[in-house]
């Protein structure tokens, strides 16, 4: 399913979207909506949010960032490990944890995980890991190499959350992988940005544009796709 993937528009549950606002992101000719967030996420309005995707006919996924959150139903499961933090609980701890507690009931097949490497110490997530976002291109593309061939992680996703990142250093981790898709997160804010980064990236994910300019973020579908197309 997600080996196809070039654009991906990631929805926030704990932000307002209207029903309006979300038909356009699910009728753009996006490839899939991921569900997820960095903070007040909850099984109420994770279950609200897809509800309302499933509406629709195209892939739904929730990435999971906090356990009580859950829901069933979704298309897949992503599941992020914090490659650059040096803690390890975000890379394996609450995975074991989420384990001893529901493994009876873990759809495995629909389980897929990503390995996240951070690089905007101010977001959400940077400060929630403490992860070490200070890294160059070669550091950065020998993460996603140890998660690809050590860890045989199918995804390697390179997250800047709310600032456009560096695209040379996205592009040697892209140059480093051999099987892994390359998600980039981070600042996509119209079609210029959107192509920026799909010329290094396998998949681009669009989610803080949809909430401050939705009419930029539905340009960005086209500007995507239309390079694979090319």
């Amino acid at each position: 399913m997600m080996e196809t993937w070039r654009h991906v528009f990631k929805l926030d549950p704990d932000r307002e979207l209207s029903d309006e606002a979300l038909e356009a992101v699910c009728l753009s000719g996006t490839d899939a909506i991921m569900v997820g967030g960095s903070s007040g996420v909850t099984y109420e309005n994770t279950v609200d949010l897809m509800s309302r995707i499933r509406k629709f006919e195209l892939p739904c996924v929730l990435e999971v960032s906090d356990l009580e959150a859950v829901v069933p139903g979704f298309d897949l499961y992503m599941i992020p490990m914090v490659l650059n933090t040096e803690h390890s609980q975000w890379l394996i701890g609450r995975h074991q944890q989420a384990v001893e507690r529901y493994g009876y009931m873990i759809p495995w097949e629909l389980v897929v995980p990503e390995g996240y490497i951070i690089l905007n110490p101010d977001s959400t997530a940077g400060h929630l890991t403490e992860a070490n976002s200070k890294l160059d291109a070669s550091e950065a593309a020998a993460y996603a190499q140890t998660a690809e061939r050590l860890l045989s992680l199918p995804i390697i996703y390179i997250e800047y959350s709310g600032s456009f990142g560096d695209m040379e250093l996205v592009a040697q981790v892209q140059r480093s992988l051999g099987q892994a898709r390359l998600f980039y997160g981070g600042g996509i804010t119209d079609e210029e940005t959107a192509l920026k980064a799909a010329k290094v990236s396998d998949t681009v994910i669009v989610g803080n544009a949809v909430y401050q300019d939705l009419e930029s973020a539905l340009k960005t579908v086209a500007a995507v796709k239309g390079r694979a197309l090319a």
